[in-house]
């Protein structure tokens, strides 16, 4: 009998799991454009654990392994800012990334205080991440160039 993938809420005891695969996941987000030192490749362990501890995370597991997360946290204008959606390379293409955005989704549209959006960023070049927001609903709404090779692009779409 095979594993089912789990989603659950994160907390500081997955920090460690997570950081470890955010590392591995950025890999080919940072060969794309040529830049090592983006922020999910030198964040430390205890900004995971501060993040975990000020917004909310989730994390997807195949048994014990932790292979996939996404973190968000809500804004004074009621927006919920979503980062750092991750699966593990050997588990992409199976619809855990879109699970994930569905959960944390439906976790904050639940929250006392509904928000009044959803909002996420990639990097110009992150063909498959673009695609898998636009599938769920999010439209462009910006675009920041932060260095020779990496223009942000913002996503949006009402809660």
């Amino acid at each position: 009998m095979g594993l089912s993938v789990t989603i659950s809420a994160a907390d500081a005891r997955d920090a460690e799991q997570i950081l470890k695969l955010q590392y591995l996941c950025y890999q080919s987000e940072a060969e794309l454009y040529g830049d090592w030192s983006i922020e999910p490749l030198t964040q430390s362990l205890d900004a995971v654990r501060a993040e975990l501890a000020e917004g909310y995370g989730l994390v997807a597991r195949l048994g014990d392994e932790v292979i996939a997360s996404v973190r968000a946290r809500t804004d004074e204008d009621g927006t919920v800012h979503i980062a750092k959606l991750i699966v593990h390379p050997r588990m992409r293409r199976h619809g855990i990334g879109g699970r994930l955005l569905d959960a944390i989704e439906r976790h904050f549209a639940g929250a006392d205080t509904a928000p009044k959006r959803f909002q996420l960023f990639t990097g110009h070049r992150s063909e498959g991440n673009l695609r898998l927001y636009r599938a769920k609903g999010y439209a462009q709404v910006g675009v920041r160039e932060v260095g020779p090779q990496l223009t942000l692009v913002t996503l949006e779409k009402a809660a």
